[in-house]
Formats: structure tokens, C-alpha cells, sequence
């Protein structure tokens, strides 16, 4: 008798977050904040490696209650191999990247683990 991996309801959630994610971006109905871009500069990330990072994302962490609306923390891998982290909007109809960082010392021990 096989067995199937049951999805927890959270588990569903988060990929129904991540699937509008992606469909988001891949319509380029998205908009990058002042602040993300300045922070893509001083990374030296493209909208290129943004976008393939989203492409290949997981959520690391879901805000849903944040009090300018839910959004949630990406993690994912730039074309170059590197990291790169996305905070950005899971209600909206526009996706909203609010930030985007290489995660590293001394905030993060891995790019999924905080210290």
C-alpha cells in the first residue's frame, strides 16, 4: 500500500503564497521600493538576479498580520550562486518588494538560519 505525504494546512498555504509569487512576477505586474533598490546597489544584485531568486524561492517566514499588510520573507539563488533574500507583499495585486539582501554574518548563521 503506498503512502502520500500529507501537506499540513499551513504547509498549502504558504505554497498558494508563493505560487501568486511567482505568477506575480512572471506577469511583471511588481514594483521594487526605493529602499529595495538602494539595497540591490549597495548588493550589487540586478532585477535579473531578483528574479530568478523568486523563480526559485521558499518562504523562510510569513508576516501576515505586519500592520502595512502581509508580506513575507524569500529566500533564494541568484543565477551568480548567490544567495539572496526578498521581503516583499503576499496580498496585493502588485508585488511589492520592500527589501532584498545577501544574508550573512552576523544576522544569519546559513541563508535559512538566523542566529
Amino acid at each position: 500500500m503506498a503512502k502520500y505525504a500529507m501537506s499540513s494546512p499551513d504547509e498549502v498555504a504558504l505554497e498558494s503564497i508563493l505560487e501568486r509569487i511567482r505568477i506575480q512576477t512572471i506577469a511583471e505586474r511588481l514594483r521594487i521600493t526605493q529602499h529595495a533598490q538602494q539595497e540591490m546597489t549597495e548588493d550589487n544584485f540586478t532585477l535579473d538576479d531578483i528574479l530568478q531568486a523568486i523563480a526559485n524561492a521558499q518562504i523562510l517566514e510569513d508576516y501576515p498580520e505586519r500592520r502595512r499588510g502581509s508580506c513575507c520573507l524569500l529566500n533564494g539563488v541568484a543565477d551568480n550562486g548567490r544567495f539572496v533574500h526578498i521581503v516583499c507583499t503576499t496580498a496585493q495585486p502588485v508585488l511589492i518588494i520592500i527589501t532584498v539582501y545577501e544574508p550573512k554574518p552576523p544576522k544569519w548563521v546559513t541563508p535559512t538560519q538566523r542566529r
